[in-house]
């Protein structure tokens, strides 16, 4: 087993004196270069640490462990971009706090990834840096908007990576590249450092090849930080506890809604086989209502861009970034941000601008808020009545062919149909691949109450037991 394919493999590299910290950053630069070196690069990366690979803690839970870093996160000392031309050659003069906590636990960062321009698409064609490919199809995308960090951990370049999500941008590539994504409770990991998309939603998420890999540096990163008003201080939940997890009287709730019209019936059978397979462990699975779900989309195409434009409206060529050559203030800021901002990032603020305005807020942006408590009302209700976790299919379809929606933006928009409540909500979510379509992976997604990451993860370890998924080895 290649030592960049988990934190175990890496440790036990590196202990057993394999391996020092420089020799596995290397390997991991190498194995990058060599994905890249092809007609049809995989461009999981958008730059590169030139380090040495020094850990700053030896003896921390992660120390000498290449991680990777989604390029909205911000890291002194390399570029954070976002994927967009606006903020080109950008350096951030502080780093993320999860960068920070990362780097404190002994991690080592390899580089920043490629992400969809500002966190907004779900296929990583959005970059101003062009797009990233599957590595497991190069033909097809590996998802967004966290497609760099998701493409880097399924490639087997880095054990584990961070990625940001918004509505489903972290979970949704993970399915489609056959690994395991996290969303935290909002609250749970410090937003300090993550460049602002829409703020009640952004979270700082993990993905990895494993439960067990996405706890370890979730409690690593996890905890209150005074530079976020929105962090919370609650206990990380403990890798350690996934090794006695039990799904023995665990209630699984299946939402009826997430399993109709718009879902591959393939991707039915395998969330069936999966719940079958828990049902046979000890858990008790039932059917569940959330009735409100099939308004997540226009409310979150609602709220989301509305944040958008009031947080993208600080990129006007003053402060930082890229600047039109102009003859005066007014032509300075129509043309950097015509020029900086990509198509899909100019939709959503004229979108988010419209929603905000005199005449229109109550009728959208008030009403969609509305709603969104009414999404968040359901969710809390079914777990109130005794279950201690949702499953459900991440996504309706495997990865799509690059181009595929490019030129069809609802069609884009309804690949995070299933991911968007669990963001508009607050709760933790994550998706582990539970099995095949074609020869594409595709992801089952666990919802759990808010701060119950660590019995998520515990249900999460027991699932990847009985499903038995095997990554495909990627060629390089």
């Amino acid at each position: 087993m290649s030592p960049l394919t988990s934190v175990a493999a890496a440790r036990a590299a590196l202990d057993s004196g394999e391996q020092d910290a420089a020799g596995l950053l290397e390997l991991a630069r190498d194995r990058n270069r060599r994905l890249d070196d092809d007609a049809r690069p995989i461009r999981a990366f958008l730059s590169m640490s030139d380090n040495g690979g020094s850990p700053d803690d030896a003896d921390g839970p992660l120390a000498g462990v290449p991680v990777a870093i989604k390029d909205n996160i911000c890291t002194p000392g390399l570029p954070t971009t976002c994927g967009s031309r606006i903020l080109e050659g950008y350096r951030s003069p502080y780093a993320a706090t999860a960068v920070r906590r990362l780097r404190a636990a002994g991690a080592v960062v390899l580089g920043k990834t490629n992400c969809d321009e500002f966190a907004m698409g779900s296929s990583t064609e959005n970059s101003a840096y062009g797009p990233t490919r599957n590595p497991l199809d190069r033909d097809r995308v590996p998802g967004g908007s966290s497609g760099g960090s998701t493409a880097a951990v399924a490639a087997g370049t880095v054990p584990v990576a961070l990625g940001s999500s918004t509505g489903g941008s972290v979970r949704q590539p993970a399915a489609f590249c056959g690994i395991v994504g996290v969303k935290p409770t909002y609250g749970r990991v410090s937003r300090y450092g993550l460049v602002a998309f829409a703020s009640s939603l952004d979270q700082i998420g993990i993905l990895s090849r494993s439960a067990h890999d996405a706890a370890v540096v979730l409690e690593c990163i996890s905890g209150y930080d005074p530079y976020d008003s929105t962090s919370q201080d609650h206990p990380p939940p403990r890798a350690a506890a996934l090794d006695d997890a039990d799904l023995s009287g665990t209630v699984i709730g299946v939402p009826e809604e997430y399993m109709g019209q718009g879902l591959d019936d393939r991707i039915a059978a395998l969330v069936e086989k999966t719940l079958a397979g828990a049902s046979a462990a000890g858990a008790t699975v039932k059917q569940v209502s959330l009735p409100h779900t099939s308004y997540a989309i226009p409310c979150y195409y609602v709220v989301a861009p509305a944040e958008a434009s009031s947080n993208l409206a600080r990129y006007d060529g003053v402060r930082y970034g890229y600047r039109a050559a102009a003859s005066d203030i007014r032509e300075m800021y129509e043309k950097t941000r015509g020029e900086g901002f990509g198509a899909e990032v100019k939709r959503r603020i004229m979108l988010g601008t419209y929603a905000l305005s005199a005449g229109y807020y109550e009728a959208y942006y008030l009403r969609a808020q509305r709603v969104r408590q009414a999404i968040a009302d359901d969710f809390l209700r079914v777990f109130a009545g005794g279950v201690d976790a949702i499953f459900a299919p991440t996504t309706p379809s495997p990865a799509f062919m690059l181009g595929e929606k490019l030129e069809d933006p609802y069609a884009m928009y309804l690949s995070d149909v299933y991911t968007v409540s669990a963001n508009l909500v607050g709760i933790p979510a994550m998706s582990i691949p539970i099995g095949e379509v074609d020869g594409l992976p595709v992801g089952g997604q666990l919802m759990c109450p808010h701060w119950e990451e660590e019995r998520m993860l515990g249900v999460a370890a027991r699932l990847e037991h009985q499903v038995g998924f095997e990554l495909p080895e990627v060629p390089a």
